[in-house]
């Protein structure tokens, strides 16, 4: 049992959060946008003075691991790991995708048979998923995917089916099925970190935190700005 600072920054919301026991005891989130550099700190300052704690009550550091933004993830996983040089502390690592499907459990609290996608959303019609089933079982690895109107049918069709995560928006515009349900009042936050923080804390799952890194799960493609081609 640990009191855990958990960090969230793979997608445009920065989110932190303090965990005791598996559970939320305080949390902080900025939605303006890629402001992670600038805020991350700020808001772990707010909520340990909020709660008041310090760096040095801390226990471990919780990090959201990827897929996600290449800026976001390196900015949260080079500041826990910072943290963590510096407190003495573990570092423990969780699956975004998980962390979604972590938070759609807690709300739904499924009885029947029923299939998770989260989804974030990558370049134009592509988004980073994986598939887990009512009893939080991955059935399907995280990959990157292509969306078309056959995207998830073999599951779509046999029973109801969630989709949570910043891809939504795209799937919706082309798929019309009663069994989609579309849960768009989730999004990436430490709210679905918790548990599964304390779980791996219990247990000694630590990260090496000289060469942990963040998975990005493809590799990063960098564009020139638009101002600068208005140069060449």
């Amino acid at each position: 049992m640990g009191l855990i600072l958990l960090m969230e920054t793979s997608t445009e919301v920065c989110s932190v959060g303090l965990a005791k026991d598996g559970k939320i005891v305080g949390i902080k989130e900025n939605f303006e946008g890629n402001q992670h550099a600038s805020q991350l700190h700020v808001l772990v300052d707010e909520l340990l003075k909020e709660g008041n704690f310090t760096l040095k009550n801390l226990d471990a550091i919780a990090i959201s691991k990827g897929p996600g933004s290449y800026t976001g993830l390196r900015v949260g996983v080079s500041s826990a790991k910072g943290y963590c040089y510096g407190l003495d502390i573990p570092l423990i690592s969780i699956g975004t995708l998980d962390s979604l499907k972590n938070q759609l459990i807690e709300v739904i609290n499924p009885s029947e048979d029923c299939f998770i996608i989260p989804m974030l959303d990558a370049r134009r019609m592509e988004v980073y998923c994986g598939i887990w089933n009512q009893k939080s079982e991955q059935i399907q690895e995280i990959e990157a995917k292509i969306l078309d109107e056959s995207s998830f049918l073999e599951y779509i069709t046999e029973t109801k089916t969630y989709f949570i995560g910043t891809g939504n928006d795209k799937f919706n515009k082309i798929i019309s099925n009663e069994n989609a349900i579309f849960m768009n009042n989730i999004y990436t936050s430490v709210k679905g970190m918790a548990k599964e923080a304390e779980n791996k804390f219990v247990k000694n799952q630590f990260e090496d935190t000289a060469y942990f890194e963040p998975y990005y799960l493809k590799e990063f493609v960098g564009t020139t700005p638009k101002k600068a081609l208005h140069k060449l």
